[in-house]
């Protein structure tokens, strides 16, 4: 009976021995699994946190940072992240000579994974790596301003940018407005100066190009002689009106003065443009020992803003002048870089431009383009 009783008891012990051996085996599995699919949705929830955060960021590199021109593209890129719910960053070196820092914000552009780059070149060749690295990581790029000019095929998705042809028309349009009657009323050849910066700089020579070609058109081709420097030349004896094209051997203030001041000597001229800041200036500096433009005398347009061009309008002695619209550029760009990174198809956009004098300087349409 004691034997029995012995067995019996050694065999349930086992019993439950094996039960609890069993079910702490069961236990460990189900926890190791559901441990897992904890782990597993953490990392998913994790990832998805991850996508969606880079899918909400766009870095902006500029040219620089120093002027109120890129002040105002900072300006009109934040207002198109707060319109779009995207989080915007905008980067630029210290000054528009400053590659190889503006390289370096590009780089850690790149490196945060952003959606999508706006990219404004200060040097393209300098820049090729990290397009490159771009490309290769599937981040999109948009150009803006003078954009990435001769980047390769495909590596910019598309520029928000100014129309320079197009804005040198409006200038021709605006200058015409103020001079036809002296056109229409002369008894003999009457001449227009226009001033540019250089004949290399696609963005100057469109400038220039699109007054000459605007000019030329609303007074009649048949009645205007292109003259002066090769890259414009188109000579009609006898024409009424010459169009005077000077522009300086190299980029120096002491040449472009000199070439602006050849023009306004001659005694025909009744109007003078000049095709950005560098060659608006060149004209005050020239006007100083002349005496030549101003309110009833040579009527005098230029193109961008910068403080000296801005109190010569203010002044009296330039008529107005055209600029940009750096607040829509940096608007556009971001707006283009969202659409790229929802894998839209884009293209590029005209930014527009502005005509200001005087009159209108304080618009709040027009006063952010106008930087010092």
């Amino acid at each position: 009976m004691k034997k029995r009783f012995l067995a019996v008891a050694v065999a349930s012990l086992m019993a439950m021995s094996l039960a609890a051996c069993g079910g702490s085996s069961s236990s460990s599995s189900e926890a190791d699994k559901t441990t897992a699919a904890q782990a597993d949705s953490s990392k998913a929830e994790e990832t998805k946190a991850e996508a969606s955060a880079d899918g909400k960021k766009i870095n902006v590199i500029a040219k620089g940072f120093q002027h109120q021109f890129w002040k105002a593209v900072e300006k009109g890129a934040m207002q198109a992240g707060t319109d779009l719910g995207v989080e915007v960053t905008f980067q630029g070196p210290d000054n528009e000579s400053a590659i190889a820092q503006q390289i370096e914000y590009l780089d850690a552009a790149i490196a945060q994974k952003p959606a999508a780059i706006c990219f404004a070149a200060l040097d393209t060749q300098a820049s090729l790596g990290s397009i490159q690295t771009a490309m290769d990581a599937g981040i999109p790029i948009i150009g803006f301003d003078s954009g990435v000019p001769d980047a390769p095929a495909g590596a910019i998705k598309a520029n928000a940018s100014t129309n320079n042809l197009e804005a040198g028309k409006l200038a021709a349009k605006e200058t015409y407005e103020l001079i036809k009657d002296k056109i229409d009323g002369a008894s003999g050849t009457v001449r227009i100066g226009v001033v540019a910066q250089e004949s290399n700089s696609q963005s100057i020579v469109e400038r220039t190009k699109g007054f000459v070609e605007e000019m030329t058109k609303l007074i009649g081709e048949d009645k205007v002689s292109v003259e002066g420097h090769d890259s414009l030349k188109n000579e009609k004896s006898g024409a009424p009106v010459i169009i005077d094209v000077g522009i300086p051997a190299e980029v120096k203030d002491a040449d472009g003065a000199a070439v602006a001041s050849a023009i306004l000597e001659k005694s025909d001229l009744i109007a003078i443009y000049g095709s950005n800041e560098f060659a608006a200036n060149a004209i005050i500096t020239a006007n100083e020992g002349l005496d030549k433009i101003g309110e009833g005398k040579v009527v005098a347009v230029g193109f961008d803003a910068g403080k000296k061009q801005l109190q010569a309008i203010k002044d009296g002695l330039f008529a107005g002048s055209v600029t940009q619209d750096p607040v829509q550029i940096g608007y556009k760009a971001v707006e283009l870089a969202v659409k790229a990174a929802n894998g839209e198809s884009v293209s590029d956009v005209d930014t527009g431009a502005l005509w200001y004098n005087k009159d209108n300087m304080e618009d709040p349409k027009i006063a952010p383009c106008l930087y010092e």
